[in-house]
Order: C-alpha cells, then structure tokens, then sequence
C-alpha cells in the first residue's frame, strides 16, 4: 500500500533542519517498532534518542500492536489500522493536574490568582503520554508464521486526534515507502509548524500538503499538558456556543454515530455514566474500534472537563493492571474508562460495574457501516444487557424482551463464544432518550458512495444535542463563578470581592427549590436532583468547578487591573481625605509588589522599590520636587540591583550577559518591551501623578 499521490516530499527536503525545540511543542518522539518472533516487540528506530525511559519504550512498544487473540484471519496481503493509546509516564512525579483553591481566608483575591498563575505557568510534565499507532500487517505464506507487522508511532503529551491522525496517513505509507528517512523528513515539517494555538483553526503545511485542523480547547484539557493559564479563560457552560463547527471538547472527530450505531438508545445512560465518572470496561474486536467508542464517549461531556482516566487502548502488559488485577472482593474499583480488545479481561476484572461491547468483528477496522433503518421508522439498537435488541419505538415486541433477559442472565462472559454489542449495567438512568432526535438521524444504508457524508451530519446532531443537555445541567453553578466589576465612580484600587462560597447542601436545596430548567425537566425523570448528588460526589466535579473558579478569577483580576490602569488617579484623590490617600497609597504597593514577586526579581530590587514608593507618597501629599525626581530614577535603580546577580552568575562561572539578565528580570514575563514601557506600567497601577 503506498501513500496517496496527492502527497509528495518536496525536493529541499533534503536539507531541512530539525528545531527540536519547536519539535517538542507538537511531539515527543517518533518510534519504529518491529514484531520480532523471537524477541517480541522490538524497536528499531526512535528519533529524537533518548526521549523515552526503558520503562517507556517497552510499555510504547506493547501497546503499539493488536492483541492476537482480538485479530481475525485477513487473506489480505496487507492490512493497514490506525488507533491511539494513552500510557502513564514513567519517572515524573504526578503533579495534581488542576488547580487547588487556597483556603487561607486571609489571602486576598489577587494574591490567589497571582500564586495560581505563577505555580501552572511553567508546568510542562506531563503525567500522561498519548501514542498515535499506524499499524501494517503484512500476510506471506513464504514468511515464518505467514506474516509480519510493524508499527509507526507518534508520541505526544497532547490528545490532538484530529492532527495525528491525518498525520499518520502520510506518515506510515511514507514509512514503508522510503524507510527510516520518512521520520526525518516529518521531523523537519512538524518543526516548522507554529505553537499550538488550544481551540483554533490551525493550517500545518507537511510536505506539498496542508493539514487543516480544529484543535481541542484549553478547557477540556488537562494543564499537565502544559496549557497556559490565560488560554484557560475561554466561552463555556453555561453559554452554548453558536459555531459549531469550533470544538468544544475532546476527540471532536469521534464518530459517535458509527461507533455506537447499535447502542443508540443507550447513549443517555453512557453520557450519565461518564458525567459522574463511573468506571467502565469497553470491549471492541479490534483496536480501531475500541479507540472511536472511548473517545466518542470522552467526547460525550463536552464541555466538561473529563477528569477520570481513560485508555483508548489498554493491554494486560500495562503496569497498572496488575494493580486493578490484584484488588480485593469489595474494592471500589478506580474511575477509568478501559478500552480492551483481548476478552481476557472480562475474568480479571470482574469487580468492573459496567461493560459495554461495541463493534462487529466483520466490519472493517477503521469505519463502521451502518445498517439501513426500516421503513417503518424503526430505530436498530443493538443487544443491551438490561434493554430491548433492536428496540422499536413503536411496537413493544416479545422476542426482544426475551433476547435481553437471556443477554442480563448470562452476563459479559457471553461475549466469549459470540461478539455482541450490548451495555451490562445495573445503573438506572434519570435522563430519558430523546426519540426526535433519534428520528432527525439519516441512514444512508450499505452504500459506500454517501455513508461518510451522512455519518457527518449525523454527528453533527449527536453531538449538538449533547452539547446542549450538558451545557444546560452544568448552568446551575454559573452563579458560583460570575464575575464582579469595579462600579462607575469608585476606586478600583481595593480588592475584588470573592466569588460567592459553595455549598453542596445549599446548592442542591436551592437548585430543588428552583429546577433545572424547563430544558432539563421535560428530559429526565422526577428524581433528577439525585443525578445532581452523583455528580458532586463523582470524580469530575471537583476539577472541573476549581478550573471555572480559578479561571474565573483570573478574569476578575483582569477587569480590576484594567480599571486601575485606567483609571484617573487625580481625580480620585482629590475626592479623598488624607487618611484614604494612605490606604489607597497601601493598596498600590500590594498590587506594585505581588506583580514584582509574580515576575521573580531580585529581592533587593523589592526592597528598593518599596523605599522609593514611601517615599513617594510622602513626595506626593508635600508636592515636593526633590521626592518626584526620586521616583524617575525608579528604573535605573532597578536595573543597578540586577548587577550584583551578573556578577555572581560570573564569579560562579557562569557568564550571561546583562541585557539578558535584565530581560529575564523585568521584560520577559511582563506585558512590556522596554525600561520606559515599565516606567509607565507602573505608573498606570495607580501613581502616574508621581512622577510628573
């Protein structure tokens, strides 16, 4: 199989060079990994040397071919898959991968968002390590054992799908095409594209072709994917966004529709499942397929935040299996989302509490076809443990009923004598399945020609319906993370108000006195309040609600430092007595001075500045020429204090040079460009009168 005629590798490729730095910012490494008969997973290449542990090259390299107990005889000569994995990395440790609200009450607003910002701005380990698998298969009856298989293997800390993917399809044709030089060759590309840009558009040139792809926004993504604070604040719950083409959580490419075409009437049972992180098992015959189900139901909460963990692929040779293989008869079985294909796991993890099976096994391994619905308006819907096979929406039928009860009695262990797509569960859902959605789906039947056109628009439907249901029950908190403005005439220079104090129990008591809305009402149950308790008590709450909160925040503290640069300092003094001049002058120097220690300079740099903002005040209150003068060496005396730190980075033997120095101290981390441009910084907090 080659690689499609429409891409070529341009003639200077040659002499491309790789920036592996700007490499870093979309990719780990890229892995060449050969199934040897005698040794077992080998890797032959891996480019850049050295990014992976030991730990991590074996734990890539079993996770980067499909279990041979999953896979069905292909006469074909080559057989081609592409899926994705998810692996803890070895070696770091495992920072909280959100934000942990201050409790100290007697830190103020600002104080909390400045140390906020500054403990995630530099975080980049990344707990998680996402692997993108473009896997051959090639069947020869000369070979030993009738075959070999090999796997290309992009390696990232970001979950981007949507650029990996289409990557791959160059990548891994190219691969077997021209050998190990195809990595160099994408390596020099992927160096060239821009950073990227969380939620945009993004246009990445890769030989004479463009990728064109929708990234995930900053919201659903974990921070220890090195997401920036301020890229954190963008329109979610409880706004619907009105451009849905713009993604609004991760793995926006799932096929929804063709994943879980048989399972339709359970969708609304999996979406509650996920909203309050319940752990699930998912079996698919292969790896294609067990990838699009997880990510189709990580995708399922957009926008909330999926905080459990979820393996798109998952192996028995995974570490962590053998810490939920050894949990003991009781044990609460931790919130992941496990994507197997091997049925090994329906013994060894049997403590599970829901198993879902999706998939056909005769199905090709990449896309589901989809079955063509009756003419009488039927909705298929697969086997479903609990529920009615092939479940009308019109007409109860016996021989269904019968097929489910059979399914509930024998359990997932059917699953080993015969692939069924089915949900064992014993969860009740609150939220009822919304039949005029089911029937605005269009079924292009076996037609190749028209299946992936109608598989789109069908998403589209899937996936806005969703959107709304969660944007609508995650609406009720807005009030907990609405922002406080300065009013028209007072001083900006005091503290922003906290945000309002949350209760469990005073939330649910108000909500229950209110309701959910009439969007919510006319779809669940009268014991919806009760999945509003699961979803406080579940594992994606918490990290969800401290993100909006702390985001929240940080807008706050934008609004107000606006104001205070705005404002006219005069004017506001000449409105104060003397004694509110001096507690104006107090609140200047805390916001002056937790800027200076947010942007790390030199203590001695603080302790002046202080001593010339006393005595600018004073200055101030006396009009005195001499103290106004003083302020305007502001500049020079901070720059003299960076001195003695280059004097010391050289007699340690370090030797960096001042302009350096007094970049990384003052310039680099500010909204400024210049010593003048600070000068006026820090007038426009609040003491421009001083030095005029």
């Amino acid at each position: 199989m080659s690689r499609s005629p429409s891409f070529s590798v341009k003639s200077e490729a040659d002499n491309l060079k790789i920036d592996e730095n700007s490499l870093q910012q979309w990719v780990v490494g890229f892995c060449i990994i050969r199934f040897d008969l005698e040794q077992g997973q080998l890797i032959e290449e891996c480019y850049p040397s050295g990014c992976l542990t030991h730990n991590e090259e074996l734990e890539v390299a079993f996770s980067s071919f499909p279990d041979s107990v999953s896979q069905n005889h292909n006469r074909s000569s080559i057989h081609d898959c592409i899926f994705f994995f998810r692996v803890r990395r070895q070696g770091n440790p495992l920072p909280s991968s959100e934000i942990v609200e201050v409790d100290d009450t007697r830190v103020t607003a600002t104080d909390k968002v400045l140390k906020q910002r500054s403990r995630i701005q530099t975080g980049t380990n990344s707990r998680y390590l996402y692997g993108f698998v473009f896997n051959r298969q090639r069947h020869d009856e000369r070979l030993k054992r009738g075959g070999e298989q090999k796997s290309v293997v992009i390696l990232s800390h970001n979950p981007f799908s949507s650029v990996f993917r289409p990557l791959l399809q160059i990548m891994g044709p190219l691969y077997f095409d021209i050998g190990k030089k195809a990595l160099n060759f994408i390596a020099a590309y992927v160096s060239m594209w821009p950073a990227p840009v969380p939620g945009q558009l993004m246009e990445l040139p890769i030989g004479n072709a463009t990728l064109k792809v929708n990234l995930p926004p900053a919201h659903c993504m974990p921070l220890d994917c090195g997401v920036l604070f301020e890229e954190l604040a963008s329109p979610i719950a409880p706004f619907l966004p009105s451009n849905q083409s713009v993604p609004q959580g991760l793995f926006h490419d799932a096929d929804l529709f063709g994943t879980f075409r048989g399972l339709l009437m359970q969708l609304w049972k999996l979406w509650e499942l996920l909203l309050i992180g319940e752990p699930m098992l998912i079996i698919a015959p292969t790896p294609p397929q067990c990838c699009e189900a997880v990510a189709g139901l990580v995708s399922l909460v957009a926008p909330l935040l999926c905080s459990i963990d979820f393996r798109p692929y998952f192996t028995i040779h995974d570490p962590d299996f053998a810490r939920l293989n050894s949990l003991q008869e009781g044990a609460a079985f931790p919130p992941m989302i496990l994507g197997v294909t091997n049925l090994f796991f329906l013994k060894a993890l049997r403590s599970i509490p829901h198993v879902l099976s999706v998939g056909n096994p005769t199905m090709n391994a990449t896309r589901l076809p989809f079955a063509a619905r009756a003419s009488t308006g039927r909705i298929p819907a697969g086997p479903e443990g609990l529920s009615l096979p092939n479940l009308s929406l019109r007409k109860f039928a016996p021989s269904n009923f019968l097929n489910a009860m059979k399914l509930r009695r024998d359990g997932p262990l059917c699953l080993m004598t015969e692939h069924k797509e089915a949900i064992w569960s014993s969860y009740a859902p609150i939220t009822k399945p919304d039949t005029s959605i089911l029937n605005r789906l269009i079924d292009a039947g076996l037609s190749p020609r028209v299946e992936e056109s109608m598989s789109v628009v069908n998403n589209d439907i899937l996936r806005r319906h969703f959107l709304e249901l969660t944007t609508n029950f995650l609406a009720p908190f807005g009030p907990y993370y609405r922002l406080t403005t300065p009013s028209e005439g007072s001083s900006p220079y005091i503290d922003p108000p906290p945000l309002p104090t949350f209760n469990a129990e005073d939330f649910l008591a108000s909500l229950s006195a209110r309701g959910p809305g009439k969007f919510l009402l006319k779809r669940m149950k009268s014991n919806w309040l009760d999945l509003y308790r699961r979803f406080l008590k579940g594992h994606n709450f918490l990290p969800w609600f401290q993100r909006k909160r702390a985001v929240a925040e940080q807008e706050q503290y934008r609004l107000w430092r606006q104001a205070r640069m705005r404002a006219d300092i005069q004017q506001l003094i000449s409105r104060m007595s003397e004694l509110e001049i001096v507690d104006t002058f107090n609140a200047i120097e805390r916001h002056l001075l937790g800027e200076m220690q947010f942007l790390d300079l030199p203590g001695l740099c603080l302790t002046v500045l202080r001593m010339l903002m006393r005595a600018g005040v004073h200055g101030e209150l006396r009009r005195s020429e001499d103290h106004k003068k003083t302020w305007q060496m502001v500049p020079a005396s901070i720059f003299s204090c960076i001195w003695p730190e280059r004097n010391r980075g050289c007699f340690d033997g370090i030797s960096t040079p001042i302009h350096i120095h007094k970049n990384n101290c003052i310039i680099s981390q500010a909204p400024v460009t210049s010593i003048e441009v600070f000068l006026d910084c820090v007038c426009s907090l609040g003491i421009v009168s001083f030095f005029t």
